[in-house]
Protein backbone atom coordinates (compact mmCIF):
# COMPACT_ATOMS: atom_id res chain seq x y z
CA UNK A 1 0.00 0.00 0.00
CA UNK A 2 1.27 3.19 -0.41
CA UNK A 3 0.66 6.29 1.77
CA UNK A 4 -2.39 7.82 -0.19
CA UNK A 5 -4.24 4.44 0.02
CA UNK A 6 -3.10 3.99 4.20
CA UNK A 7 -4.82 7.65 4.36
CA UNK A 8 -7.59 6.80 2.37
CA UNK A 9 -8.23 3.19 4.08
CA UNK A 10 -7.78 4.49 7.78
CA UNK A 11 -9.90 7.50 7.05
CA UNK A 12 -7.13 9.64 8.55
CA UNK A 13 -7.58 13.37 8.01
CA UNK A 14 -5.18 16.73 8.35
CA UNK A 15 -4.38 17.45 12.02
CA UNK A 16 -3.26 20.86 13.01
CA UNK A 17 -0.45 19.92 14.14
CA UNK A 18 1.09 18.44 10.68
CA UNK A 19 -0.07 15.17 10.03
CA UNK A 20 -2.90 12.53 9.24
CA UNK A 21 -5.17 11.47 12.10
CA UNK A 22 -8.26 9.66 12.94
CA UNK A 23 -9.43 9.06 16.71
CA UNK A 24 -10.21 5.70 16.97
CA UNK A 25 -11.59 5.51 20.64
CA UNK A 26 -12.74 7.54 23.41
CA UNK A 27 -13.48 5.86 26.81
CA UNK A 28 -17.32 6.25 27.86
CA UNK A 29 -16.03 6.50 31.20
CA UNK A 30 -14.63 10.31 32.47
CA UNK A 31 -12.71 11.52 35.89
CA UNK A 32 -12.01 15.17 36.70
CA UNK A 33 -8.50 16.62 36.14
CA UNK A 34 -6.39 18.72 38.58
CA UNK A 35 -8.27 21.72 37.00
CA UNK A 36 -11.79 20.76 37.85
CA UNK A 37 -12.03 19.77 34.15
CA UNK A 38 -14.06 16.43 33.22
CA UNK A 39 -11.98 14.26 30.87
CA UNK A 40 -12.45 10.89 28.92
CA UNK A 41 -10.72 7.96 31.08
CA UNK A 42 -8.82 7.25 27.55
CA UNK A 43 -8.24 8.21 23.77
CA UNK A 44 -6.64 7.04 21.13
CA UNK A 45 -5.89 7.99 17.54
CA UNK A 46 -3.93 6.83 14.47
CA UNK A 47 -1.07 9.32 13.38
CA UNK A 48 0.83 9.40 10.12
CA UNK A 49 3.48 11.59 8.67
CA UNK A 50 5.15 11.73 5.64
CA UNK A 51 8.06 12.71 3.88
CA UNK A 52 9.13 16.65 5.13
CA UNK A 53 5.84 16.87 6.84
CA UNK A 54 6.28 17.45 10.21
CA UNK A 55 4.43 17.31 13.57
CA UNK A 56 5.15 20.52 15.00
CA UNK A 57 6.52 21.59 18.77
CA UNK A 58 3.14 21.53 20.72
CA UNK A 59 1.97 20.28 24.71
CA UNK A 60 -0.70 18.70 26.49
CA UNK A 61 -1.74 18.13 30.10
CA UNK A 62 -1.62 14.67 29.66
CA UNK A 63 0.82 12.07 29.31
CA UNK A 64 0.72 10.86 25.96
CA UNK A 65 2.01 7.25 24.68
CA UNK A 66 3.01 6.37 20.85
CA UNK A 67 3.11 3.02 19.33
CA UNK A 68 5.38 2.24 15.84
CA UNK A 69 3.36 0.31 13.57
CA UNK A 70 4.71 0.91 10.13
CA UNK A 71 7.21 2.82 7.87
CA UNK A 72 10.34 4.95 8.55
CA UNK A 73 11.49 5.33 11.72
CA UNK A 74 9.72 8.48 13.38
CA UNK A 75 12.12 11.14 15.43
CA UNK A 76 10.29 12.21 18.80
CA UNK A 77 12.41 15.50 19.78
CA UNK A 78 11.48 16.46 23.28
CA UNK A 79 12.51 19.81 25.32
CA UNK A 80 13.34 18.69 28.61
CA UNK A 81 15.57 20.38 30.88
CA UNK A 82 16.42 23.27 28.08
CA UNK A 83 17.61 20.31 26.23
CA UNK A 84 16.51 18.29 22.82
CA UNK A 85 16.14 14.54 23.96
CA UNK A 86 15.57 12.41 21.00
CA UNK A 87 13.55 9.16 21.16
CA UNK A 88 13.53 6.96 17.25
CA UNK A 89 10.07 5.10 17.30
CA UNK A 90 10.66 2.21 14.83
CA UNK A 91 11.43 -1.42 14.81
CA UNK A 92 15.58 -1.53 14.86
CA UNK A 93 15.89 -2.43 18.30
CA UNK A 94 19.39 -3.15 18.04
CA UNK A 95 20.02 0.24 16.54
CA UNK A 96 18.56 1.92 19.58
CA UNK A 97 14.69 2.40 18.13
CA UNK A 98 12.20 1.44 20.79
CA UNK A 99 8.67 0.55 19.63
CA UNK A 100 6.50 2.49 22.03
CA UNK A 101 8.04 5.67 23.40
CA UNK A 102 6.21 8.05 26.63
CA UNK A 103 5.78 11.72 26.53
CA UNK A 104 5.28 13.37 29.56
CA UNK A 105 2.56 15.76 30.37
CA UNK A 106 3.06 19.50 29.69
CA UNK A 107 6.36 18.70 27.79
CA UNK A 108 7.17 20.67 24.59
CA UNK A 109 7.73 17.83 21.90
CA UNK A 110 7.72 17.32 17.81
CA UNK A 111 8.37 14.70 15.21
CA UNK A 112 9.43 14.24 11.85
CA UNK A 113 10.19 11.41 9.77
CA UNK A 114 14.01 10.79 10.64
CA UNK A 115 15.36 10.19 6.56
CA UNK A 116 12.52 12.79 5.57
CA UNK A 117 11.66 9.93 3.35
CA UNK A 118 8.50 7.63 3.57
CA UNK A 119 5.85 7.60 5.97
CA UNK A 120 5.07 6.79 9.59
CA UNK A 121 2.40 5.00 11.13
CA UNK A 122 2.06 5.03 14.71
CA UNK A 123 -0.56 5.38 17.37
CA UNK A 124 -0.86 7.49 20.24
CA UNK A 125 -3.14 6.69 23.77
CA UNK A 126 -3.59 9.80 26.29
CA UNK A 127 -4.72 9.49 29.60
CA UNK A 128 -6.79 11.44 30.70
CA UNK A 129 -8.10 11.70 27.43
CA UNK A 130 -7.15 14.04 24.96
CA UNK A 131 -9.53 17.11 24.46
CA UNK A 132 -8.60 20.48 22.12
CA UNK A 133 -8.50 22.35 25.05
CA UNK A 134 -5.38 20.43 26.40
CA UNK A 135 -3.44 21.22 23.30
CA UNK A 136 -1.28 24.01 23.08
CA UNK A 137 0.78 24.22 19.32
CA UNK A 138 4.12 25.83 20.31
CA UNK A 139 4.95 29.63 18.64
CA UNK A 140 8.32 30.38 17.56
CA UNK A 141 9.31 33.77 19.13
CA UNK A 142 8.12 32.52 22.54
CA UNK A 143 9.69 29.02 22.25
CA UNK A 144 13.10 30.98 21.30
CA UNK A 145 12.97 33.27 24.04
CA UNK A 146 12.38 30.73 26.45
CA UNK A 147 14.80 28.24 25.02
CA UNK A 148 17.70 30.46 23.16
CA UNK A 149 20.20 27.59 22.95
CA UNK A 150 17.48 25.51 21.17
CA UNK A 151 17.27 28.06 18.02
CA UNK A 152 17.73 25.80 15.71
CA UNK A 153 15.59 22.86 16.50
CA UNK A 154 12.45 25.12 17.17
CA UNK A 155 12.89 26.94 14.06
CA UNK A 156 12.50 23.73 12.02
CA UNK A 157 9.39 22.13 14.33
CA UNK A 158 7.83 26.09 14.15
Amino acid sequence: MDVIEIIHKLQLKAHPEGGYYRETYRSNDSTTNSKGEVRNYSTAIYYLLENENKSHFHRIQSEELWFFHQGQTLEICLIRDDEIVSIFLGNDIESGEVPQAIIPANCWFASSIKKGLGYSLVSCTVAPGFDFSDFELGERVTLIEQYPGLKNVIEKYT
